[in-house]
């Protein structure tokens, strides 16, 4: 669904973003993109839906060059950056202005998540809160019904309710055909919706796999006192003691710490990498 092959981007000379970057994205699943401020993740949605042209290589989306920004391809893919502007309309006016531009684009859909959201459609968006403005646009791109769905820290903004909310539909609507990537800090937020992590670091994809192989590979524990156990990956103190990350020699089921995880990639990104390379 999407390829990038020995993609280079660059703003300036001085700062390269990503160098020589293989990735191969599948429908099928919800991939949650992660990554420290400025390492690129930003970039890499904006390259995958042709916002951003690679300095070399290439990125192909849905079987085209994205930066060509085909109809055939951009009708396909709705993308939600994390800073976006509405001009001063009804949320009705809105729709109808952009709506056209996706050919399976649901209204009753849309305004059954505008109700859930409690947003009426009639207000104005001027009126709105940033949080509710981004309910807004959470329920329009889902409603697009594309087959490509590009979300930037969808949840910043969102109360609690609307977190567990979105976290919902998300779930309601992925299937084999559709490959949706969310960016976030807020992995406790999505924590339970993702099934195939990326993980940005030094320019590169440390990180490129399920929830399920993850897992298999490692091990999530809560301890009160942290041993020499030399499978041990990375540690961090907690209100329950404290938590590890280890090298799953034993075949132990435990369940996935995206946190946890996070950091364990860039504070040890050499022992995670050794274990994904050789496994």
């Amino acid at each position: 669904m999407i390829t990038l092959n020995n993609v280079t981007f660059a703003y300036s000379k001085k700062k390269e973003v990503f160098s020589n970057l293989n990735l191969t994205l599948q429908p099928g699943s919800i991939y949650g993109l992660l990554g420290k401020n400025g390492a690129g993740k930003t970039t890499l949605l904006k390259m995958m839906c042709g916002l951003a042209t690679p300095s070399s290589g290439s990125c192909t989306t849905l079987g085209e060059k994205a930066a060509s920004k085909n109809p055939s391809l951009m009708r396909e893919l709705f993308f939600l950056p994390e800073e976006f502007y509405m001009s001063d309309m009804r949320i009705s006016k809105f729709v109808s202005l952009n709506a056209p531009f996706y050919p399976e684009f649901d209204i009753k859909q849309f305004h059954r998540y505008l109700a859930e959201f409690e947003i009426s459609p009639d207000n104005s968006l001027r009126s709105l809160s940033y949080g509710e403005k981004k309910k807004v646009m959470i329920g329009f791109g889902i409603a697009t019904n594309t087959r490509l769905l590009l979300f930037d820290e969808p949840t910043n903004g969102l109360d609690i309710p609307s977190k567990r909310l979105f976290r919902r539909i998300m779930a309601s609507i992925a299937n084999e055909n559709r490959c949706i990537i969310i960016s976030t800090h807020q992995v406790r937020d999505l924590e339970s919706l993702i099934d195939h992590l990326l993980i940005v670091h030094n320019n590169r994809i440390l990180l490129d796999e399920n929830v399920e192989s993850i897992t298999q590979k490692l091990c999530f524990k809560t301890v009160q006192t942290v041993s020499n156990d030399k499978e041990i990956i990375y540690s961090e103190s907690s209100l329950k003691g404290h938590n590890i990350l280890l090298n799953n020699v034993n075949s132990e089921d435990s369940q996935l710490d995206m946190e946890l995880l996070f950091n364990g990639v860039q504070h040890c990104p050499e022992k995670i990498n050794q274990i994904f390379n050789l496994n």
